[in-house]
């Protein structure tokens, strides 16, 4: 009896260790978002909604009742359900390809698909603008322009989100266990009917969630629209940008990040809750046991449309971007080690090594932040505090890069914490994106862990720290890697705070591309091709070894 009483005391004070000890890792997690996020995004809504005299609040309403910002409003929330939509409807095809069928070179198509994911959204831009604008490849051949329409907008946006929708919702579809759609046809229900009563109810919330993923990311678009819009279209995103960096009228700025942020709230509540349904509603059978070999002129025929579709919309505006960048051999290529005094106060192929630089560290700083987040949001019985910041840590992801970044120039101008003229500065703010990654991909996989193996190190006196390196680092080092993988891709792309804080001596490689194509000329344009067709590059190199990478089971990207 007193050596049970010893032992349960034991596993007593053990996991009022863990749980101290879980505390303290998210302590650095939330000083890190509430210095670098919440304070600047703070500091620039403030500087714009009070003065001297105080607090204009009646701004809110000036500002909503501007025509020119209602038409903003609409076409962003017009946009981003058009684009939801046609890309639900262009990319489920392709998901019931990937999940239920097996064919010669699936799992390259399946990182062919994903390339355009960890693309920076100004490469998108660029590729579409190289198949559709002015030269290019439609207006070529048939004299067709669609840059400055609405539909080189929305294929663009299909082109960027094709693959969260196959990887979302076809990750799930190859794990349905098909003999329940099987017995429901033995039971006379025709294959459509046994689809729409058996297995659609079941894919339900990964259709939800992938589609609200899809909105959050076209709601916030800026580097497409704001090369392919032109003074045509304008999202909130852009809207913010262009009040800030060229009108430099910061109330209006200010109330459109709110209204920014107060959807993108709404909007990742409804996803958390999509998710949680897709944990625990399901019984899941090994992917590998569902895929079979195509049977029938149908699923021949859907094999070859989705093909077609991958080819089209995926591989063709890349195969111009790059054609477009050798349009004059390697000439545009070799232009790029000059300086030319105008835009750049360096050779532009001197972006390459300061992105590399500044990814390589905030990929660093994203994997601290975030493995210590998800190391104290394991526990699934967490408090709502807790899965409240679980929820936060997706904030980076879908308010306004824009804002982030010249708050960061506002904030961050002062002692102890003067940054402006820091390197570190641009490497802060990617890590925001980034950190993200880092817990959606490490935290599925360290809650795999059986947690009797931490108790158990943990009665048997080892510290929190041995127990992270001795029970759970070597289970989930191959997540590990995964997470700085994905870090250091959305890293080398992020644009929409970088374009603020980059140095002119320092650019990266986005935000060398949109000057480029910000300056007149064919030279300028081809570089800009040149140094996008770089970019795809190094971020197709580190999906090719993100796939290698891989598991099933490792994270929810």
């Amino acid at each position: 009896m007193d050596l049970a009483r010893t032992q349960v005391g034991s596993e007593a004070r053990a996991g009022r260790r863990g749980d101290a000890a879980r505390l303290g890792l998210l302590a650095v997690p939330v000083a890190f978002f509430a210095v670098f996020f919440a304070w600047p995004v703070a500091a620039i809504v403030a500087r714009g909604l009070k003065d001297d005299a105080g607090w204009h609040l009646g701004r809110i309403t000036e500002v909503l009742t501007a025509s020119d910002v209602r038409h903003v409003l609409w076409f962003t929330t017009w946009q981003a359900l058009a684009s939801t939509a046609l890309t639900l409807l262009i990319a489920l095809p392709g998901a019931y390809v990937f999940a239920r069928l097996d064919f010669p070179g699936k799992q390259v198509l399946r990182a062919v698909v994903t390339v355009p994911f960890v693309l920076p959204t100004v490469v998108v831009g660029t590729a579409f603008l190289a198949l559709v604008g002015r030269g290019g490849l439609l207006d070529d051949l048939w004299g067709v322009r669609l840059d400055t329409t609405v539909w080189a907008i929305l294929l663009a946006h299909v082109f960027f989100n094709y693959a969260v929708v196959v990887r979302t919702v076809g990750g799930l579809w190859a794990q349905l266990d098909p003999r329940q759609e099987e017995a429901a046809r033995m039971l006379g229900a025709s294959r459509f009917a046994a689809w729409r009563r058996v297995t659609l109810p079941a894919l339900v919330p990964a259709v939800a969630a992938a589609a609200l993923m899809v909105f959050l990311f076209t709601f916030t678009s800026f580097g497409v629209v704001q090369i392919l819009g032109g003074p045509t279209f304008s999202t909130l995103e852009v809207e913010i940008y262009r009040q800030t960096s060229q009108l430099f009228d910061l109330s209006t700025a200010a109330v459109l990040t709110m209204i920014q942020f107060a959807a993108v709230l709404a909007i990742l509540a409804v996803h958390a809750w999509t998710v949680r349904r897709r944990e625990t509603a399901l019984r899941l059978v090994d992917a590998a046991r569902t895929a079979r070999r195509p049977r029938g002129a149908g699923q021949w025929a859907l094999l070859g449309g989705v093909l077609a579709t991958v080819a089209v919309l995926v591989l063709l505006p890349l195969a111009v971007l790059v054609g477009r960048s050798l349009g004059d051999g390697f000439g545009y290529y070799r232009a790029l080690t000059r300086e030319d005094g105008g835009a750049f106060l360096v050779p532009p192929i001197d972006a390459v090594g300061n992105s590399l630089t500044y990814a390589l560290a905030a990929t660093a700083i994203a994997v601290v932040i975030g493995g210590l987040a998800a190391a104290a949001l394991t526990r699934r019985d967490a408090g709502r505090l807790v899965r409240g910041f679980d929820a936060l840590l997706m904030l980076p992801l879908g308010v306004s890069a824009v804002t982030v970044g010249f708050g960061f120039l506002i904030a961050l101008d002062e002692p102890p914490l003067d940054l402006r003229s820091s390197w570190l500065l641009v490497p802060l703010a990617q890590a925001l994106v980034g950190v993200p990654f880092v817990v959606r991909t490490m935290l599925p996989v360290l809650r795999a862990v059986d947690g009797r193996l931490r108790e158990a190190a943990a009665v048997l006196g080892a510290s929190p720290w041995r127990v992270w390196r001795e029970v759970d680092l070597p289970m989930v080092r191959r997540a590990l890697l995964v997470a700085a993988g994905f870090a250091f891709a959305v890293s080398l792309g992020e644009f929409g705070a970088t374009v603020f804080i980059a140095r002119p001596d320092n650019p990266t490689l986005p935000v060398a591309v949109a000057r480029l194509l910000g300056r007149p000329g064919e030279l300028n344009y081809g570089q800009a091709m040149a140094l996008s067709t770089i970019l795809m590059l190094v971020c197709a190199v580190a999906l090719v070894v993100l796939e290698r990478l891989r598991t099933d089971r490792t994270g929810e990207f």
